[in-house]
């Protein structure tokens, strides 16, 4: 197998993951959305996951660049500083607050799940 390709699979994979997570959040915040998206969801699981791979490609590419205007603010913040090494890198560690990463780590477990539940389903139809 190609590694592009496998690169390729595990790219869409993330990104089905996603734009997954971001419509279960969507999801939860609206009860009529919910009902829509279980009916969409037992019709269209196929075209749902090339949904969610679009809408997982958008959110990466904010987060990816909210975390490289952080990464500037910072660097930009440090050369005008000048910091000496060992205390710009323990500085790094503790960057984000409590919350956050609290809900880093609720929304890392939410996608380990939807992942196993999406291989469960592959399985289940490569089975069937």
């Amino acid at each position: 197998m190609n590694p592009d390709t496998i690169l390729q699979i595990v790219q869409k994979g993330f990104r089905v993951t996603l734009g997954a997570t971001a419509s279960l959040v969507e999801t939860l915040q609206d009860p009529q959305r919910r009902d829509e998206n279980l009916y969409r969801l037992r019709t269209e699981l196929n075209q749902l996951a090339e949904e969610w791979a679009v809408k997982g490609e958008m959110t990466e590419q904010e987060a990816r660049n909210f975390v490289d205007t952080i990464l500037s603010q910072r660097a930009a913040q440090t050369d005008s500083d000048f910091p000496s090494p060992s205390t710009s890198s323990s500085s790094t560690a503790t960057a984000a607050p409590p919350d956050v990463q609290l809900d880093l780590q609720e929304l890392t477990a939410q996608i380990a799940a939807i992942r196993a539940e999406l291989e469960r389903l592959r399985e289940q139809d490569s089975s069937s």
